[in-house]
């Protein structure tokens, strides 16, 4: 079995760049039904996806990074709210979510590179409203591991709303059985 691979801020920062890039070539351009179209009821579309990944790019992970490096652990998070109504199906365009998404990311990395965090500063700690304590590394990761789940979570929207067409194939697809995100 391999081994798990140990925390890197470059290699974090390597993937956490690549975001944008990936939800560029999957959605622009794409007919309305692909980027608008969700699992059922009240589960997310690409829409929803992407002003989920905006909102976290302006109020959560750097803004995390910050209240960890100044104040540690005698201030809390603030909680984040995943989807607040107000944002949902906000009447932007497709292009226009990609693209302020692409521009947030860039901001983010070039502050978080901007700190030249040293190997101490990885295990500083803050408090996350539920889960309570945890460091600056465990944070970081989170950002990347988020965006893999995200990633995945547009990909299996997509494959979803070919979920009868492939017919018996379907056994087959992992991405139309794929739980979470």
């Amino acid at each position: 079995m391999e081994t798990e691979k140990k925390f890197s801020v470059p290699d974090t920062i390597a993937v956490l760049s690549r975001t944008p890039a990936i939800l560029n070539a999957l959605l622009r351009g794409l007919p309305e039904t692909w980027v608008s179209s969700n699992e059922g009821g009240q589960t997310w579309n690409a829409f929803d996806i992407l002003h989920h990944l905006i909102l976290g790019e302006q109020t959560d992970w750097m803004a995390r990074v910050q209240i960890i490096l100044e104040y540690g652990e005698r201030r809390t998070f603030d909680p984040f709210d995943r989807l607040p109504e107000s944002v949902r199906n906000g009447g932007e365009s497709m292009e226009q979510l990609l693209d302020d998404f692409a521009r947030l990311r860039g901001e983010n990395l070039i502050a978080l590179a901007t700190l030249s965090l040293q190997p101490a500063d990885l295990v500083r700690k803050g408090v996350h409203p539920a889960f309570g304590v945890v460091t600056l590394s465990q944070l970081l990761a989170t950002w990347m591991v988020h965006d893999m789940t995200h990633l995945h979570q547009v990909s299996r929207v997509m494959a979803c709303q070919y979920r009868d067409a492939v017919g018996p194939w379907s056994a087959y697809l992992g991405v139309l059985t794929a739980a979470g995100g």
